[in-house]
């Protein structure tokens, strides 16, 4: 089984168009579910609009509607009990400005389908996630990020969006309309529906990756910010069995000529001489480049291969991020459960993420260590597990990713995001009758339970 999966949307499905029933349907059509395949959309009306103008129209048309984009959302944030609207078909390259140094693509375009087109014209994004695979709106919508300890999440990026609002009218905004603009990027989906976003670019760069096994956890104590900043972007990957990071993999800029070689030993772990799969033992085929050969940067800052769209396989993910200077100790909260985590998941991923003036980010004014865990999908003994892990974290303060697995009172939640309040506002301008709101945002930023 492969680490990561990606749901194929069928090519059957009529742009544009109510499909029938997908329960029970006399089609015989498969249940709609997320990529992973542990979530069934609670409704079988799906559209798919050709340009912003049906989209518009069709929001008109719903009393209540939620954005879907590459359906990576492991909780039910882009569910709905009545209508979906697929942005795929909006996955245009607007436009390039060398003047201003950004690139303008419709919401619905994916992060592999753009990077090579922005490599070839001389820039780069500044970060990518471990997926390719993943919209570009819905990224940001959840503040979804790679890693990095000078990277922000991949929303810090964006510079200018649009969005279709409850009353179907365009909503444009950018970095000077302030305070505004910050509150709504990270918009989990809730202000309207992305149609348009604007990024920042830089210059395109080479990039070299190593992968070290084997590093004793002990070493993180006292080394554990050099240990994540010793390359542009880096990843700890642990089973935590015995104590032990399975693997280090850390990404450097090309800037001159490539290294040659690489220290063979980093505080206790080894250097590996063959390319790696997060999940040790799994093939590494679909894993990008390793042992220091250099490549572009879109090819070497994801895991896997931005032309691999993997089609089988079953996970769960959650993740909790925690403040960048107490990352240690929470790792090794974590850790005191590895008897009781281990026989129930494929990997742990530790990674940075910058902080940001992104209201709804996790990382809103400071720096991060993200806890993300890839589990088996045992859906029983995973939602007995995260109150666990949720339990160790607490003297930390740890906020989740909007769009992965937790269980963490909504009261709790709710006291962690300093700008609730401003944000609850911005919903009620652009969404008056709560057309967008949805189970999920009912619970999450109103419930007081």
């Amino acid at each position: 089984m492969n680490k990561r999966t990606f749901l194929k949307t069928s090519t059957a499905l009529v742009a544009g168009a109510v499909l029938p029933p997908f329960m029970g349907s006399s089609q015989g059509r498969k249940p709609l579910t997320n990529w992973a395949g542990n979530l069934t959309y609670h409704t079988n009306k799906l559209w798919f609009p050709n340009s912003v103008e049906e989209l518009q129209e069709q929001v008109r048309k719903c009393t209540k509607v939620r954005a879907l984009g590459s359906r990576h959302s492991f909780n039910t944030i882009a569910d709905s009990n009545q209508n979906l609207i697929s942005t795929s078909a909006l996955n245009k390259i607007i436009a390039l400005d060398k003047g201003s140094n950004t690139v303008t693509v419709e919401g619905g375009i994916k992060y592999g389908e753009l990077c090579q087109y922005l490599h070839e014209n001389g820039y780069a994004l500044p970060n990518l996630a471990s997926l390719p695979h993943i919209s570009i709106a819905g990224a940001c919508a959840t503040a979804t990020h790679g890693s990095g300890v000078k990277n922000g999440n991949l929303a810090t990026s964006v510079t200018a969006f649009e969005f279709v609002n409850a009353a179907g009218d365009i909503v444009k905004l950018s970095r000077k309309d302030g305070d505004h603009f910050y509150g709504t990027v990270v918009g989990l989906g809730a202000l309207g529906i992305v149609t348009r976003i604007t990024l920042d670019l830089i210059p395109t760069f080479n990039m070299q990756q190593v992968v070290y096994r084997n590093l004793p956890m002990h070493a993180l104590e006292n080394n554990f910010e050099a240990i994540m900043s010793s390359g542009y972007s880096v990843s700890l990957f642990t089973d935590w069995k015995n104590k032990n990071i399975n693997e280090v993999w850390i990404k450097s800029r090309v800037d001159g000529t490539p290294l040659s070689s690489f220290p063979q030993e980093l505080h206790g772990a080894t250097l590996a001489t063959v390319n790696m799969h997060p999940v040790e033992g799994q093939s590494a085929e679909n894993c990008t480049e390793q042992r220091g050969v250099p490549g572009p940067w879109y090819e070497r800052m994801p895991h896997f291969k931005m032309g691999f769209t993997p089609s089988t396989g079953k996970e769960l993910q959650a993740e909790y991020f925690v403040p960048l200077e107490q990352g240690y100790k929470a790792l090794m909260a974590v850790e005191q459960l590895h008897e009781k985590i281990t026989p129930h998941l494929f990997i742990s991923e530790i990674r940075t993420v910058a902080a940001d003036n992104l209201w709804m980010s996790p990382n809103y004014k400071k720096p991060c260590v993200a806890i993300h865990t890839t589990w088996k999908q045992e859906w029983n003994e995973v939602m007995d597990l995260l109150p666990m892990v949720e339990k160790q974290l607490t003297p930390f303060g740890p906020r989740p990713h909007w769009a992965k697995l937790f269980m963490l009172k909504p009261s709790l939640l709710q006291s962690r995001i300093a700008k609730l309040a401003d944000f609850k506002q911005l919903m009620h301008q652009y969404d008056p009758t709560g057309k967008f709101r949805n189970e999920f945002l009912d619970q999450y930023l109103f419930d007081k339970k």
